[in-house]
């Protein structure tokens, strides 16, 4: 059996996941090989909401001082009503979330998390970053797996890790099923100067105006100085899902939210450039054996893809490294790499197949109309933060 200081892990994808997994794997004594297929590590203009379970594990691999440098901390969360403007609930965050999890809430621009990732993979020797190398395809043997790009590379390892998203290569040939559903919402995202805005639509916390068939979630990334906005209707777009950075006309995101309250048109109207996204998912978990067979595990999206509204896609890959990690340490000559690997996915799959039935149920509860809604509405105004805090999900693992 080979040492654990001369194994090494595969990582295909580099993204927030895959550059989570790299930096967990190093951190517990494994060489790390990551492979990109973009020439160069990048993300698109849209915002992340981190809970203090997510927070946690950054600070436990000792970025709080990097994290504290580019994000955001709100102090709360307010529920609106997208048609009326009335306050529905308010959950508070800042200090009682310290007090209460043990970490902040925070909310980041997806390029200022990615890059503190990379920064942090880059200043560890163990970690090569390898861009520009389309996967086609791995050979599994009782030894070993090698990981074949389109280059013609073939790179030989212990363990090989698919972060490689939505659309992951990994997860087809390791479970050979069907491509991901679209779930027939839309989401335009656009980000923009709070300096920009007047005065009264700047905000350093986070709110959801919650509407029939409809919602918009806006909040501050890079410390306060940015504001992120998000509209999610429900509809379609014609073209290839996986091109799923869409431009968009300003024009048709004041129509569809046309009949909104004026404080929420007034935000919409001050947004000069939307990007569209067409949302898919998958179904919820159901087994470890969706998240790893022998020597290949799959983490965050390319295992279980999740609609936004728990705001924990990005955390659940997070989450998913840290796991990672924690059993690749205990790599040795009684414990090998199946494994560990197979702990990692009993560890991790009912934990994710939960918050993805979770963030279902919230898109269905966020969009309702009629009595139905009158009721959501009425709910939260009477138990407001007993509703919107979830302690299983923040308190982490």
């Amino acid at each position: 059996m080979t040492s654990l200081a001369s194994k090494q892990v595969l990582i295909a994808g580099g993204g927030i996941g895959g550059l989570a997994a790299a930096l967990a794997s190093s951190r517990a004594g494994w060489q790390v090989r990551l492979y990109e297929r973009v020439q160069a590590f990048s993300e698109v203009g849209a915002g992340i909401q981190m809970g203090p379970n997510v927070v946690r594990v950054l600070h436990g691999w000792d970025l709080a001082s990097a994290l504290s440098e580019v994000a955001a901390f709100p102090e709360r969360l307010q529920v609106r009503h997208a048609l009326s403007g009335r306050e529905l609930g308010v959950l508070r965050l800042g200090q009682a979330a310290l007090q209460r999890y043990g970490a902040p809430y925070a909310t980041i621009h997806r390029a200022d998390l990615l890059q503190l990732l990379l920064s942090a993979a880059q200043a560890r020797e163990g970690i090569r970053l390898n861009l520009d190398q389309t996967l086609t395809g791995y050979l599994e043997t009782p030894e070993g797996v090698t990981l074949q790009t389109q280059t013609g590379l073939e790179i030989e390892g212990d363990a090989l890790i698919g972060a490689d998203g939505l659309w992951s290569r990994v997860r087809t040939q390791l479970l050979g099923n069907s491509p991901p559903r679209v779930t027939g919402h839309l989401a335009y995202r656009a980000m923009l100067p709070q300096a920009s805005l007047p005065q009264a639509l700047r905000s350093q916390q986070i709110t959801a105006w919650l509407g029939p068939k409809l919602h918009v979630v806006q909040y501050p990334v890079r410390r306060g100085e940015w504001l992120n906005v998000v509209a999610i209707v429900q509809g379609r777009i014609a073209g290839d899902l996986q091109d799923w950075d869409h431009s968009t006309n300003a024009a048709d995101v004041r129509m569809v939210l046309a009949d909104t309250c004026s404080p929420l048109r007034s935000l919409i109207d001050a947004v000069p450039e939307w990007r569209l996204w067409a949302l898919c998912d998958r179904e919820p978990m159901r087994s470890a054996d969706e998240q790893a067979g022998g020597r290949i595990a799959l983490l965050g999206d390319a295992a279980h893809p999740m609609r936004p509204y728990l705001a924990q896609g990005a955390g659940m890959a997070i989450e998913d490294a840290a796991e990672l990690g924690r059993n690749l340490a205990q790599v040795d000559a009684v414990l090998d790499v199946p494994t560990m690997l197979r702990r990692y996915a009993l560890n991790r799959w009912q934990r994710n197949a939960r918050v993805q039935a979770r963030s279902i149920r919230n898109g269905e509860i966020f969009h309702l109309d009629g009595p139905i809604g009158w009721c959501r509405d009425a709910s939260l105004k009477l138990l407001g933060e007993r509703l919107l805090d979830v302690p299983w999900l923040y308190r982490g693992v």
